[in-house]
């Protein structure tokens, strides 16, 4: 089944709030999407972010981010008044988000809420609360002894709260029983707004791609609480930790520093914890992207300590076992493989026995010598095309940065004369490349340059920050993308039908 959708992240979204959410903005993307002729709105993780923002570095793989839950429907609950929420400076440039000034910020707000709220009465919240009781006492207690402790990552914690030793955490319990409620109030208004706002995706035929990270952050509640699962010593420090080695765009490698997973002993208990995290996962998304596919065939570890990725070492990880439990466990669901970078032959074995679509990205496919894999005549249906991903510059931003000998060839190869024209000409190629599924940027349809970008990998400071404009989703820019997905077949038949006629 040929069909397309749209890369955006939820923070993008405009918002008079600061940041994008869960509020009217959302629901007006998605009326957008499904007028346009899309399937799919693919999204970045939703956890809470602490240092650098990324959302691929969360205090917890099941908890989400306060920054998305919308004021405007607390307002309408009456658990806050307006005033309250438009005086508070959240930053004043409508293209970007200002975290730090939210972080200042929008806890107060949702601590007024949740004061307010009486959650003790509420009869949803205790049924919230018990069915997410394996993860969500850990974290909220986590976040509260964090704050109680003026943020600091969990292994400068005093030893007896960093181990969890019995009585420490009963008198944690006791102290910060309060502070334990609004973090457990918190992710109960995340998940009643995000299943809202998915059921209303659901009902106009948009399926959500939700974005699973391999890893999950060191200073993060899973880590804490969890810390057999991981590659630690009697005191809980990392022996190794995650990475990718040197290659053509780092000298030095990248060196992320996640906690490794103990693939023994996930194997022992039959991947309990994965399956876990892979079931709610497939609870909140319709279609999960795991990141860093590669990991699970092989992972480069680093020695704790090292500042640089260059002395690690390429482990095995555990193949396909993981993913035969989880159809056996969960069914056969959706997934998107994360397979970019460097595929070694058993990566490639790995995939293709799990059956799940790899991705295509074309600002990986135009190198002159014209070999690459990534150019649209090598595809196979079973695959996802991108013009770029999260971590690309826009396709306008990343067009001054070619060679000279590569930007000539993929006009040559594009059919195109003038470079303004490339953006448009990469959208319709993606469309109509033989991949089932094509996903564009929503910067790309935008037509937006490199102040747009989300991300750009190993630097630290302005990414994540990118927002879309009120006024940019017109129906001038609808009727344009239904008409690419219906020349293409992929058209999705719900609202985009009703316009046509």
């Amino acid at each position: 089944m040929r069909r397309c959708g749209v890369l955006m992240p939820v923070s993008g979204l405009p918002s008079r709030f600061g940041i994008g959410g869960f509020s009217k903005e959302a629901y007006d993307f998605v009326d957008f999407l499904a007028a346009s002729g899309q399937a799919l709105w693919q999204i970045l993780p939703l956890g809470p972010t602490g240092y650098g923002d990324s959302p691929y570095q969360s205090f917890s793989t099941f908890a989400g981010s306060p920054y998305y839950i919308s004021l405007d429907a607390l307002i309408e609950e009456g658990l806050l008044n307006e005033e309250e929420c438009s005086s508070v400076d959240f930053g004043n440039d409508t293209k970007k988000v200002d975290y730090e000034k939210i972080y200042h910020t929008r806890f107060q707000l949702l601590r007024k809420a949740y004061e307010r709220a009486d959650i003790k009465k509420d009869s949803e919240y205790k049924v919230f609360v018990e069915e997410n009781k394996q993860w969500l006492k850990d974290y909220a207690m986590y976040m509260a002894v964090k704050d109680s402790l003026e943020g600091v990552s969990w292994i400068e914690w005093d030893e007896d709260i960093r181990l969890r030793k019995p009585k420490a955490m009963a008198e944690y319990e006791k102290k910060l029983a309060d502070d334990i409620a609004f973090y457990s109030y918190q992710q109960y208004l995340f998940s009643k707004q995000w299943m809202a706002l998915k059921e209303y995706a659901n009902k106009k035929g948009i399926s959500i791609v939700g974005d699973i990270p391999i890893y999950v952050a060191f200073d993060s509640a899973d880590t804490w609480a969890n810390p057999e699962l991981f590659q630690l010593d009697k005191e809980n420090v990392p022996v190794a930790v995650a990475g990718c080695p040197p290659d053509a765009f780092s000298a030095t490698g990248q060196l992320w520093g996640n906690p490794l997973y103990q693939w023994d002993y996930h194997e022992e208990t039959g991947f309990a914890w994965w399956i876990r995290r892979l079931s709610h996962c497939f609870r909140i998304y319709d279609i999960v992207r795991i990141d860093h596919f590669r990991g699970f065939d092989e992972y480069w570890a680093v020695p704790y300590g090292d500042e640089t990725a260059e002395n690690g070492a390429w482990k095995k990880g555990p193949g396909y076992k993981l993913f035969e439990i989880m159809k056996k466990t969960l069914g056969n669901r959706a997934v998107i493989a994360e397979d970019l970078g460097f595929l070694t032959p058993s990566v490639l074995k790995l995939v293709k026995k799990t059956g799940y679509p790899g991705m295509k990205v074309l600002q990986f496919a135009f190198d002159s010598s014209g070999e690459s894999d990534y150019l649209p005549h090598n595809y196979t249906n079973n695959c996802v095309v991108y013009t770029g991903t999260h971590d690309n510059d826009t396709v306008n931003g990343w067009i001054p940065s070619m060679s000279r000998k590569d930007l000539a060839f993929a006009k040559k190869y594009l059919n195109v004369r003038r470079t303004s024209d490339l953006c448009e000409t990469l959208i319709r190629t993606a469309l109509g490349s033989v991949a089932d599924t094509a996903v564009i940027p929503m910067q790309d349809y935008l037509g937006l340059g490199g102040e747009a970008r989300v991300n750009t990998p190993s630097t630290l400071g302005g990414n994540w920050e990118w927002r879309m404009e009120h006024d940019a989703c017109t129906e001038k820019l609808s009727l344009h993308m239904l008409e690419l997905a219906q020349i293409y077949g992929r058209a999705a038949h719900t609202d985009a039908e009703k316009k046509k006629k």
